[in-house]
């Protein structure tokens, strides 16, 4: 196995900030930057939970309630099955799975083996998926009984680029009833694996072997061994798969604990709507969840109702989700007919979280939306605003424990900016990825020293505070200017009419490029170019403002639901 490692400085080695660091003037009273954190294996934190809280409910799938008892005993049979079958350490497994127990009992499993997950979308191509296959050296995949996803793994067996696929049934996963309603009346959504073009490679979870012996699980070394390939989106580039070891994961996960003390162990919901196979839903929702032996509310999918039903309902305390799910919440129609009330804060990660939608959620909901900050090389949170006080609108909080942030000259990255100056967020700490997956030069290019390069451009306040510019990929060169899309769609997000904007840099014969807006107006509302440009005219300079507006009744999203520029920007190039 070629992981090509390199050594970064973790949390521990990293100095002590000065006692007059700007962020630790405003760093929270309940929180010690300074904290100790303990390299651990990621499946300890499922253990302590099964130990100390067995009758608990782990998760709710659908109406179907299993206990931390009954999904660690899964967990145990499912890891020495796949030991039988002979996976072993450094063995990649991929999820290719909505989020349900399925995934929480294989991931877990995973870990007790020592063998890395590969997280894979749902809504990947089969394109996508063999170049993650073939890059990544899957050798199992994991999956459900649905058509939409069987039949993309059985297209890769055939296609013999991967070797074997482990096969989970949906209906088990529901309560009785609905498992029986689910058969009746939409068995057609369910795959025949007796028509299986390659069905001698497919095992369905019921066959697999059921060793005599208790299992033991694998030694681990978690600062050496990868827990997680987690490839990035591959917006600008080739995906790449960020080496998350379990030393990685499991110092992000203490220090959640650390930054959210208010967070009672075996007292909390968790609303899973995010996807599990995305880095932020992986540690925020499932990990950190796991880590307090809190029930998480899962949802297949976030069905804008559902959720809101399911809310009312199911009465979680903590929500993470991205920004557009908020937006969307703000802007039901009906939303008083739902009780938001259970809720003790919610956690905004993925993109920018405008200040309008902030507002009016804390407003609608009376609670608190927390912005926090990371990447999936960064396992992924790196900075957050204090879950009491004092956040900063606009702002990506201050470092979490052990995490020191270096803001860089974008012209030169071996020289940091003066305070209040634009420059690239460079983040170490116990949490950065080892490197990416087979690609040494990619990763030499992205550290400098131990600090890891993120390519998001960022000012700090007096207070320590970061916020967030743009891109470094994503700026507008505009007659020779650098031009922030951000700071545009800041602007018109503003307008009281704008449920959702993107902007882009468009292609320009006079200034090169010109930004160009994306929007999509509110329900029952007007709005005109002409309306918009007149808002705003006294918010930008000549150079930022818009070359063209364009309203949709729907911006493209991701599978996470951020908005994506990439779909956007193709049309742009196809275009051309």
């Amino acid at each position: 196995m070629h992981t090509d490692l390199s050594t970064h400085a973790t949390g521990s080695e990293l100095s002590a900030p000065a006692d007059d660091a700007a962020f630790l003037r405003r760093y929270p009273a309940d929180v010690d930057w300074s904290a100790p954190i303990t390299p651990n294996r990621v499946d300890a934190i499922l253990d302590r939970a099964v130990r100390n809280f067995p009758n608990k409910p782990c998760c709710n799938f659908l109406g179907r309630q299993t206990t931390y008892a009954e999904i660690g005993a899964e967990v145990e049979k499912t890891a020495a099955a796949l030991k039988a079958i002979g996976v072993e350490k450094g063995t990649r497994i991929g999820l290719f799975l909505p989020n349900c127990p399925t995934f929480i009992v294989y991931y877990y499993a995973a870990m007790k083996l020592g063998a890395i997950v590969v997280n894979y979308n749902p809504l990947y191509t089969i394109e996508e998926l063999r170049f993650q296959v073939e890059d990544s050296g899957t050798e199992i995949m994991v999956t459900l009984d649905l058509k939409i996803l069987f039949d993309k793994v059985d297209e890769l067996l055939a296609l013999g680029v991967l070797k074997r696929a482990i096969v989970g049934s949906f209906p088990a996963l529901l309560p009785p009833t609905k498992a029986v309603l689910y058969k009746l009346l939409k068995g057609k959504e369910l795959a025949n694996l007796k028509r299986a073009k390659r069905g001698d490679l497919v095992l369905h979870e019921d066959q697999l072997p059921v060793p005599p012996e208790p299992f033991q699980p694998t030694e681990i070394s978690p600062h050496d061994d990868i827990a997680v390939l987690q490839y990035t989106g591959g917006t600008t580039g080739t995906p790449k798969g960020a080496m998350l070891t379990h030393a990685n994961l499991s110092a992000n996960i203490q220090q959640l604990e650390y930054w959210a003390p208010s967070v009672e162990v075996g007292k909390e919901r968790v609303l899973g709507a995010l996807p599990f196979f995305h880095v932020f839903a992986m540690t925020v929702v499932m990990n950190f969840a796991i880590s307090r032996a809190a029930e998480i509310l899962i949802m297949p999918r976030f069905v804008l109702n559902d959720a809101l039903k399911l809310i009312t309902k199911g009465r979680p305390t903590v929500m993470p989700g991205v920004p557009t799910i908020f937006n969307a919440i703000n802007n039901h129609p009906k939303l008083k007919s739902f009780d938001l009330s259970s809720l003790k804060f919610c956690l905004s990660g993925g993109a920018a979280l405008p200040l309008e939608v902030k507002t009016e959620f804390e407003r609608l909901a009376g609670c608190a939306l927390i912005e926090g900050y990371g990447l999936s090389e960064t396992a992924p949170v790196a900075t957050c605003n204090p879950i009491e006080g004092p956040a900063k609108d606009k702002s990506i909080g201050v470092p979490l424990p052990r995490t020191r942030l270096s803001l860089r000259s974008i012209d030169d990255p071996n020289e940091e900016v003066a305070l209040g100056e634009k420059g690239e967020i460079c983040i170490a700490g116990p949490q950065v990825m080892r490197g990416y997956w087979q690609r040494p030069e990619a990763t030499a290019d992205a550290f400098i020293g131990p600090y890891f390069r993120t390519g998001d451009v960022a000012v700090q306040d007096d207070d320590g505070f970061y916020f967030i510019v743009d891109r470094i990929k994503d700026l507008i060169l505009c007659s020779g200017y650098n031009v922030y899309p951000r700071r545009i769609e800041d602007a018109i997000q503003a307008h009281t009419s704008v449920e959702e904007v993107t902007v882009i840099g468009i292609p320009d014969s006079y200034r090169g490029e010109a930004p160009k807006a994306y929007v999509k107006i509110k329900a029952g509302l007007e709005l005109t170019t002409a309306d918009l440009l007149a808002h705003l005219e006294p918010k930008l300079s000549k150079i930022e403002m818009p070359s063209e507006i364009e309203f949709r009744d729907e911006l493209p999203k991701t599978m996470i639901g951020k908005l994506s520029k990439k779909e956007l920007k193709a049309e742009i190039e196809a275009s051309a």
